[in-house]
């Protein structure tokens, strides 16, 4: 089932299916290295792959509570693009362009989100108080 562009699983817990935000990544990757090839230099090809491929593997992942098996294969989608198995030039590649895996980036969007939903509900809160006052004080005048 489909809603608003996550794919959802059937089953007893709430679970989404990654496989069709890994297939529009790599239909964008494939697309930017058809146009632009290997030619390119790496830094422009990272940035593309960042700016434009990357929302489309974690669109909508902050919200949900992903299991380990979910995130290992969204995290081979970008190992993969290294053309190497190899840890060490995949972390040397990582530390050299600054480059996060999409689960570590999961993790900074969550935690960002929480914080905005904690701010939220401590302004709904002092509102609330505010809109309190306000109406006793007017009930109060009467």
């Amino acid at each position: 089932m489909c809603y608003l562009g996550i794919y959802f699983v059937a089953g007893r817990n709430m679970r989404c299916s990654v496989s069709y935000a890994k297939r529009s990544f790599y239909l964008s990757s494939n697309a930017i290295f058809g146009k632009v090839g290997r030619h390119a230099p790496e830094e422009v090809t990272h940035q593309l792959v960042k700016s434009k491929c990357m929302p489309m593997l974690l669109y909508g992942l902050e919200c949900l509570a992903l299991l380990k098996s979910d995130v290992k294969p969204i995290d081979f989608a970008v190992t993969r693009l290294l053309m190497t198995s190899n840890i060490d030039i995949i972390n040397d590649c990582r530390s050299n362009f600054s480059f996060m895996l999409p689960s570590e980036m999961t993790e900074i969007r969550k935690a960002k989100l929480e914080g905005k939903f904690n701010v939220c509900n401590s302004l709904r809160y002092y509102f609330g108080l505010f809109w309190k006052i306000l109406l006793f004080l007017a009930l109060g005048q009467c």
